[in-house]
């Protein structure tokens, strides 16, 4: 027979710290999206969002292996004519330090509007402090 999770299964959403500081950035971020998709718990269903919140501190000090640092580029449109912009993943960790790890994680979490209710329970700091104590996080190794 096939188990089919309850609502009162889904409720129980549990909130992880994730420290960023020496951890090479392709690891982490498949460890993150593992949890937010809910693939650790033994009830795994792929059509239901039953992911934790994770929250990721010190993405600054994260790793970057290889010369993806200078090869991996990031695009975007302005929305105008000839609107395209370019950034190296140097420029965007020095710029914007955790966005580099918030695009590795939504790149492997699903596509739609599951994917996107997932990536909302992210949350990413560029220092060690954050705003999320009173959840009482575990603190979770990768």
């Amino acid at each position: 027979m096939t188990f089919v999770p309850k609502a009162s299964d889904l409720a129980t959403k549990k909130w992880y710290v994730v420290d960023c500081d020496g951890v090479v950035l392709g690891r982490l971020s498949t460890k993150v999206a593992e949890i937010l998709q809910g693939k650790h718990k033994t009830t795994y269903m792929p059509n239901v969002d039953m992911g934790d919140y994770v929250i990721v501190v010190n993405a600054e000090k994260v790793k970057v292996t290889g010369k993806k640092l200078d090869q991996k580029i990031y695009f975007h449109h302005t929305g105008w004519i000839g609107g395209g912009r370019y950034i190296t993943l140097r420029e965007l960790k020095n710029k914007f330090p955790e966005r580099v790890v918030e695009y590795a994680i939504k790149g492997m979490l699903p596509k739609g509007p599951l994917g996107r209710s997932m990536y909302k329970k992210l949350f990413v700091y560029a220092g060690p402090e954050h705003k999320h104590m009173a959840q009482k996080p575990e603190a979770l190794k990768v």
